[in-house]
């Protein structure tokens, strides 16, 4: 079964953003979608399993962009 997230990523301005923040959290496993709203700064990960927030944080800390605390 499928399990939808979504996160805030702060300072995301561009589509090169988007490419950045999708291909990190692609990158983890389990990951099956990604999608990247660049106006709210929400990203919607859809996994196999619960992703842990500190992967999820690693991953868009990679990327160069900050995990927003919800």
């Amino acid at each position: 079964m499928a399990v939808t997230s979504t996160y805030t990523v702060t300072g995301m301005t561009c589509s090169h953003c988007v490419q950045a923040v999708t291909g990190e959290l692609t990158a983890l496993p389990g990951v099956a979608d990604v999608q990247v709203d660049l106006a709210s700064g929400a990203v919607t990960v859809t996994s196999e399993a619960p992703l842990a927030d500190e992967d999820v944080r690693a991953a868009i800390d990679e990327a160069g962009y900050e995990l927003a605390h919800a």
